[in-house]
């Protein structure tokens, strides 16, 4: 029995390992073992290899292809297959609200200033949290939560009305910055947002149209570190 997979003209894939995932409620392992081919009967396993990270290495390079390198600008700060994670300093950007109840009408299309966050994208997922100041963080630095709709406790972004890029490259970070600005604003998904007074209306409110700084006293600490936000942690 030959066994082979053949994509279009010149590739031609034949079966050479097999891998086994033994697991039970809480835990999995996997096995790897050598397959030999039989001219008239099935094939068959050879004996459990444990699983090394060279080969595991070799076969994610394999099945992702050939990664293009990129060169890594100052204001990302972690970057794999399938994640990257950057900061922005303070800027001004235009906001957009659709709120059912109306509340945030007055707040539609106008400009407002923004504190310093990170962004990280995993799995074409968007997170954001924010920073207390404006430079690079380090892997120890706590986050904020950054004070929007649309985002859960953990700081994932709803996506409804996105226009989210296709990847997570260096080259598509302006357009995941631009997505999430020119969504929809509508509605909370946590109970609070910011430590100002007038609560989250209070806070755009006075920030509306002005050039004033975002009032970072007014973010929301949370014991989260940089590390802990980009490896999925805390």
């Amino acid at each position: 029995m030959q066994i082979h997979v053949s994509i279009g003209e010149n590739h031609r894939f034949e079966l050479h390992d097999a891998l086994l995932v033994y697991g039970d409620r809480q835990r999995s392992f996997v096995t790897r073992h050598r397959v030999t081919l039989h001219k008239d009967a099935a094939p068959t396993l050879g004996p459990a290899q444990p699983l090394t990270m060279g080969f595991l290495g070799s076969l994610v390079r394999s099945l992702s292809g050939a990664l293009r390198a990129e060169v890594l600008p100052e204001n990302v700060l972690a970057k794999s297959d399938r994640m990257i994670a950057w900061w922005t300093p303070p800027c001004r950007r235009q906001m957009f609200y659709e709120n059912a109840e109306g509340k945030a009408a007055k707040f539609n299309g106008r400009l407002f200033p923004q504190p310093p966050l990170v962004w990280r994208v995993s799995n074409l997922g968007l997170r954001i949290r924010a920073l207390a100041v404006s430079r690079r963080p380090t892997a120890e630095t706590a986050l904020a939560v950054a004070p929007y709709w649309n985002l859960s406790d953990d700081g994932r972004v709803c996506t409804g009305s996105m226009r989210c890029p296709e990847n997570a490259s260096v080259s598509s970070i302006p357009a995941w910055e631009r997505a999430f600005y020119e969504s929809a604003f509508t509605h909370a998904n946590v109970g609070r947002l910011t430590r100002h007074p007038g609560g989250f209306e209070g806070l755009w409110a006075g920030l509306a149209d002005r050039r004033k700084p975002f009032p970072v006293k007014t973010l929301i600490q949370l014991p989260q570190t940089l590390e802990q936000f980009v490896c999925g942690e805390g």
